[in-house]
């Protein structure tokens, strides 16, 4: 397996994206219920036209011929009128209604009278007030494509277009092996050990970026055997494995031989990005002939998130077909440093506008309470400095369930 030198921050995204998208997930048929927040596997096409027949969009009348018109019937949502096949006459008509043939036109029913003889009299406005079949979409045509994001309003079109179920994408499944004999899973930290934050926060990062969470195992411990054994237990059913801690090449770090071992491939070994270093993905032949993947992530926190959303994130977002997370792009409202030939991703917290961000404090790469006050990161390029007033990207933790 042939090492690395660190790679640009913005190429390491591309690398894990195409990663991804060259090993993207099977697709599956899932009740319309059941599919919100997954990603469609094939574009949704419209079933039939839509509206599928003219469809009244007011209460009041159908009319045909010059009035006043003689009430023939009535016609609800849901049922299918006879035409209106004399001059002269009119059918009551509800919002949703189908519109019978042989009518001209549609009045309001706040817009009409009815004399003591029961004829209907009132003007029509200028524009029909009924949708015509097609106007929304022909039968056939493209409403979405394959890759967006299923949510209410997609299942609410599909639900419209006839769909009883959609083919989406399979969630890839991921597992999270914490690295580490000095850590603690409870109680407070102390004597020269410290407290696990990641196996608690990692599978909730992962289930944001799409991923179902298998297993959490951990700490293992620091022996390549040990390693070994947690590895190739979780690659039975994982298509990726996050691993916290090990990626240098101490005296303790045994990914690195473990990876050997498994004969995996680098896509990315360390990223020119601070915090965050080292970091790395690893390719891993299956025994299916379909390959998966390792995320070897920093044992620091922060420093592990970072690598979630450099490599993990996108490399997810591949294998489910969808577009990689974007950058936007936003105000500085402090200085932010440049870190030299490095990307800087540095903490920061938005405003209410969404266009202005406040760097974090307490934002070494071991603590998380700068982490935990910010919705994202702003993007240092290497060699630059960022100073109060200067437009910056982007990029954003992903939003709890809820929030768009």
């Amino acid at each position: 397996m042939t090492e690395l030198t660190p790679v640009d921050w913005e190429q390491a995204r591309t690398l894990a994206y195409r990663a991804g998208l060259s090993s993207r997930t099977g697709t599956e048929s899932v009740p319309l219920a059941e599919a919100d927040g997954r990603a469609l596997a094939a574009p949704l096409r419209a079933l039939t036209d839509l509206p599928a027949f003219p469809t009244s969009s007011i209460d009041g009348w159908a009319v045909r011929g010059a009035g006043p018109w003689r009430q023939v019937g009535r016609v609800l949502a849901g049922g299918t009128p006879p035409p209106l096949a004399e001059d002269g006459t009119c059918v009551e008509i509800a919002t949703g209604a189908m519109v019978p043939d042989g009518a001209a036109a549609l009045i309001r029913v706040e817009e009409s009278k009815t004399d003591s003889d029961g004829l209907v009299s009132g003007e029509p406005r200028p524009a029909a007030e009924w949708r015509l079949p097609g106007e929304e979409a022909a039968r056939g045509e493209e409403l979405l494509p394959a890759g967006t994001a299923v949510d209410p309003a997609v299942i609410g079109m599909a639900a419209t277009c006839g769909y009883e179920a959609l083919e989406v994408r399979v969630e890839p499944r991921a597992a999270l092996l914490v690295f580490g004999d000095e850590l603690l899973t409870a109680g407070p930290p102390g004597h020269g050990r410290v407290r696990d934050s990641l196996g608690p926060q990692v599978p909730g990062w992962l289930r944001r970026y799409g991923a179902t969470v298998d297993s959490v195992t951990g700490p293992v411990k620091d022996t390549l055997d040990a390693h070994l054994d947690a590895l190739r237990t979780a690659l039975e059913t994982a298509d990726l494995v996050c691993t916290t801690g090990g990626t240098m090449r101490g005296p303790v770090d045994h990914l690195h031989p473990a990876l050997a071992e498994l004969g995996a491939d680098y896509i990315v070994n360390t990223v020119a990005v601070r915090p965050g270093f080292p970091m790395l993905l690893a390719r891993i032949p299956g025994a299916d002939g379909r390959p998966r993947f390792l995320a070897g992530l920093p044992g620091n926190p922060q420093s592990a998130v970072i690598a979630l959303v450099t490599l993990v994130a996108p490399l997810l977002a591949g294998l489910r077909g969808r577009p990689r997370p974007p950058l936007t792009e936003v105000e500085v409202t402090a200085p932010v440093p440049g870190r030299g030939a490095f990307t800087h991703l540095a903490l920061a917290t938005l405003d209410a506008t969404g266009r202005a961000a406040a760097p974090a404090g307490h934002v070494g790469s071991a603590m998380l309470r700068g982490l935990a006050n910010s919705h994202g990161f702003a993007v240092v390029r290497p060699g630059s400095q960022a100073v109060a007033g200067d437009l910056v990207p982007f990029l954003s933790l992903p939003l709890i369930p809820g929030e768009r």
